[in-house]
């Protein structure tokens, strides 16, 4: 799908400077316009993620011509997960749900993840699905997590070598905070072990790589 962005006056003008002058500098682009360079941030970051302009640091902004579709998203499905994916926060099927609420708040997470004695991922555990078994008068340190979790093939997965694309897709599709990475062992296709993860804070962060303008 092609999405066609609207661009402002200010936009279409610093698009003209630079086409007609370029190489130039963001600071240059300011004096040419009477502006200041914090005003002008955010449309030159604009210009150079949707693909009008091309910025390279210590060198200045090129013009790249009016871009033919979506470049954030070509951007995105270029990066792959692999790249880009989190130790993966773990606890052992053996695990009380005490130790995992516990480990949940002690690492800072919503999800964790639970796996087998030979380290393979058996499950995955929410706060919420920690909060519902924490209701009443349970004692806790004697139920283990496994009573709880999630199984196979209920857990959606990543491989690390999808894109950070397909990645943020499912976990919009799917309603979650948090996505484990995993590939089939050697010795049995249908076990999976467990590389990382990826949350929706991953792919935040990447976006805002993207937006940010290089010095230039």
């Amino acid at each position: 799908m092609v999405i066609i962005i609207e661009l402002t006056k200010r936009q279409e003008m610093i698009l003209q400077i630079v086409k007609e002058e370029g190489p130039i500098t963001g600071e240059q682009i300011a004096e040419r316009l009477n502006l200041t360079r914090a005003t002008l941030r955010p449309d030159l970051s604009i210009l150079t993620m949707s693909g009008y302009l091309d910025a390279r640091p210590r060198v200045g902004y090129f013009y790249a011509g009016r871009p033919e579709g979506n470049v954030i998203s070509e951007r995105l499905h270029k990066l792959k997960i692999q790249d880009y994916k989190a130790l993966p926060i773990a606890v052992k099927e053996s695990a009380s749900v005490y130790d995992a609420i516990v480990t949940l708040f002690l690492e800072d997470v919503g999800t964790l993840y639970v796996v087998n004695q030979k380290g393979y991922l058996a499950g995955v555990v929410s706060r919420k699905d920690l909060l519902r078994a924490s209701l009443g008068k349970k004692a806790l340190e004697e139920i283990p997590v496994s009573i709880i979790m999630s199984r196979m093939p209920n857990i959606v997965t990543v491989s690390p070598d999808e894109s950070l694309f397909e990645a943020a897709k499912k976990l919009i599709d799917f309603q979650i905070d948090s996505l484990p990475v995993v590939r089939p062992t050697e010795e049995d296709s249908r076990s999976l072990e467990l590389l990382g993860r990826v949350t929706k804070t991953t792919i935040v962060k990447v976006f805002v790589e993207l937006g940010q303008e290089p010095s230039v």
